[in-house]
């Protein structure tokens, strides 16, 4: 602590004066808020006291150190009222004994003190009272400067709001709750045409589009109700002449202080050219540039909203057509002339249901659709197609040109809660396909068991290559009989796919789908190998059967030019003796087919590979041709042998099926041909059979198809062929 001022020599108590000043600042601290911490005022209250007990002793008594002492405490912001009071009282009470020991006694103290009181308190009111008197004048000062700027303020924003709404661009106008024009600028006069007087005396209800003005009016109503503080919408106007202006508006909402609507601001601005052009760039996005027609994409919106807006039994039809044979059209006479071709028939489709209210779209390329929303069945989606149909058939005139033309329409018909758009236009494609596959010029109707079916085709084209990746293919093998012995000479190799969830497919389900894939090739190679591999053991176990394995050849592998090295490479892979293959091929596949399938039939006889006609008799069945052909064996068609029945030997059908059986085993015999007889069913056809001195034959009657190791049964002698003896 700094040292104390010695005020008179000896009799000043350092010791007091200290703990004096400790004991008032804890007073000022505990009565109010002190600014400076408690060392700080501390050190300025121990001035304070020496100065007082300096004026205490001085010669020439003043109080004026007091009057001092109160005004320094205000300043330094020590101004709670209890703080004075116990300065007062402590001044009274202990000051000159604890500060000044032994001068309390003195005569004249007392009166110096009280006077030291009474100027401490009057220093320290006139401090206090000075400052308040400062304080409410900067105060008012203050609150008039503040007026002066809110009224500036006011001004400026008055004079701002004053330049905007005069001269801005857009218009602007205020309204009361009632609809009653309060104000408008000139760009709002001026863009619906009336002069500002006229307008404000206008109500805002008059001026809004009569096809918009109930939805308008509502929206309004609303807004100075107080539901909405702000609404923004594309709107029409009328103009003063009558023409109509398309606007932005922007309206708000202006409240009194409780709350109350008070009136409503506007702004409005001129869209007119720019919704135009939106309209236009609409336009060419949904219609079809060719045609004009609605396109693709408007289509779907349509039947979209056709679709979320119907009720439980509200019908929808699609009527999806296709030209027959555009592309030819396009191919000879030029895309410039298949496109004006495009144009009439699209007008005529759009003019043949343009009284029944139906969307007619153009879907791309030569494709239309017809929306029939809301029919009775079936029954009007068909006249829909049927006018359509009718309409492109007239004859077209295009140029110096005149074209037949013809369609093939697809038609769905069903309830809009049963459908969606994918799948109503997925079922009218299917449709379209039906039609076209049908013949030209004819509609056909969705049919839900046949997608269903051909969901199915589908499913094993999808499936083909990889279940023959995965060996899900297996060989059955049906016996071949000689009619003179009745033994087991031959066996076809039947190929099986076993599903792995359909189970065991027969053949008649995925060898065409092969075929049209393209798959038959590897699909043919892997039954050629092995059958060539299950002969090979047959061969090796009992070498005196001599079993003749046959295996069908597709069209595509007779005409692969790698089919002869294909069959070598078996024959060698699995040892089997060329003599003991025999393979199949249909009359499409051989007869009047010159150039390198007849060279491949020539290498394979050449291996000494058997060679048979399957299905003889169904297809050029040109026996002369068959000089040319290295074919060992015929054999007939199954629809020959079906006609040879004992049931009824006076049906002159029974015997002139069987006169063309015994024909065809004569012919063959001729030209020294083993003729097989195929789907033998009975006993009876049997024995008729070998009385025709046909040589083997096939059928259930010997045999059904069955795994290698039932036909390994049978040669051991443990399974005799049925109906055999």
């Amino acid at each position: 602590m700094t040292a104390v001022p010695e005020p008179g020599g000896e009799q000043l108590s350092r010791a007091g004066a200290q703990a004096y000043a400790a004991g008032w600042t804890r007073v000022a601290r505990r009565v109010g808020f002190v600014p400076l911490s408690a060392d700080e005022t501390e050190r300025l209250l121990l001035v304070h006291t020496v100065r007082l007990a300096q004026a205490l002793l001085a010669e020439a008594f003043s109080a004026q150190p007091a009057e001092d002492v109160g005004r320094a405490l205000v300043e330094a912001h020590l101004t709670e009222p209890g703080l004075l009071d116990w300065s007062v009282t402590a001044l009274g009470e202990r000051f000159a004994a604890q500060v000044l020991p032994g001068h309390e006694a003195r005569p004249g103290t007392a009166d110096r003190v009280a006077a030291l009181q009474g100027a401490l308190a009057g220093g320290f009111a006139r401090a206090l009272r000075a400052r308040t008197f400062a304080q409410q004048e900067r105060i008012a000062r203050s609150a008039w400067q503040a007026r002066d700027e809110v009224e500036q303020a006011l001004r400026d924003s008055e004079a701002r709001f004053r330049a905007l709404f005069t001269g801005a661009a857009i218009g602007i106008g205020i309204a009361g709750t009632d609809g009653q024009i309060i104000e408008v600028n000139q760009s709002f006069a001026d863009m619906l045409g009336y002069s500002a007087e006229e307008l404000r005396h206008t109500n805002v209800a008059g001026l809004f589009h009569a096809d918009d003005a109930a939805g308008m009016w509502e929206l309004y109503q609303e807004l100075i109700g107080g539901k909405h503080d702000s609404a923004r919408v594309k709107k029409r106007y009328h103009r003063k002449d009558g023409s109509v202006v398309w606007t932005d508006l922007a309206v708000s909402l202006i409240r009194y202080d409780d709350g109350r609507p008070r009136f409503t601001v506007a702004m409005i601005e001129d869209i007119t050219e720019r919704y135009e052009l939106e309209q236009r760039l609409r336009f060419q996005a949904l219609h079809d540039p060719l045609t004009g027609l609605p396109n693709r994409t408007l289509f779907f919106e349509t039947l979209g909203e056709v679709l979320g807006d119907a009720g439980p039994d509200h019908r929808i039809g699609v009527c999806f057509l296709d030209l027959d044979g555009f592309k030819a059209v396009n191919d000879c006479l030029g895309h410039d002339l298949g496109d004006r071709l495009l144009v009439v028939i699209a007008r005529r489709l759009a003019e043949c249901v343009a009284g029944h209210g139906h969307l007619v779209a153009r879907m791309g390329g030569d494709e239309f659709v017809i929306l029939v929303d809301g029919g009775d069945g079936i029954d009007d989606a068909v006249g829909v197609a049927e006018m359509a149909l009718a309409a492109v058939s007239a004859p077209v005139h295009v140029g110096d040109q005149q074209l037949a033309v013809s369609a093939s329409i697809g038609i769905v018909d069903c309830l809009c809660a049963e459908t969606s758009a994918s799948e109503l236009m997925k079922a009218a494609d299917t449709t379209l396909y039906w039609a076209k596959a049908e013949g030209r010029g004819r509609w056909a109707v969705y049919d839900p068991e046949r997608s269903a079916q051909d969901i199915a085709r589908s499913a094993l084209v999808a499936g083909l290559p990889a279940a023959l990746d995965r060996g899900e293919f297996v060989v059955h093998y049906q016996p071949i009989v000689s009619l003179r012995n009745s033994s087991m000479v031959a066996v076809e190799a039947l190929v099986r796919w076993q599903h792995p969830e359909l189970g065991l497919v027969g053949p008649d389900r995925f060898i065409g789908l092969a075929e049209e894939t393209g798959l038959i090739v590897r699909l043919g190679e892997w039954v050629l190998r092995q059958a060539c591999r299950d002969a090979e053991a047959w061969h090796r176990e009992f070498p005196e059967a001599k079993l003749v394995v046959s295996v069908n050849l597709a069209a595509r592998q007779a005409d692969d030019p790698g089919i002869v090295d294909t069959v070598a490479s078996a024959l060698s892979r699995t040892g089997l003796p060329a003599g003991l293959l025999q393979l199949e091929l249909t009359e499409s596949a051989v007869m009047g087919t010159p150039g390198e399938p007849l060279r491949s039939l020539r290498q394979l006889a050449d291996l000494g590979v058997r060679l048979a006609i399957d299905d003889f008799g169904t297809g050029y069945s040109n026996l002369a041709y068959l000089r040319r052909l290295p074919i060992h064996c015929l054999k007939l068609a199954g629809p020959f042998v079906e006609g040879i029945r004992a049931d009824d030997p006076l049906d002159p059908a029974d015997h002139r099926d069987e006169r063309i059986v015994d024909a065809l085993v004569r012919l063959a015999h001729a030209l020294e041909l083993w003729v097989t007889a195929e789907a033998v069913e009975t006993q009876e056809q049997a024995e008729r059979l070998r009385g025709l001195h046909c040589d083997t034959g096939q059928g259930c009657w010997f045999g059904a198809p069955a795994p290698a190791d039932v036909i390994t049964a049978r040669l051991r002698g443990d399974d005799p062929p049925e109906g055999v003896a």
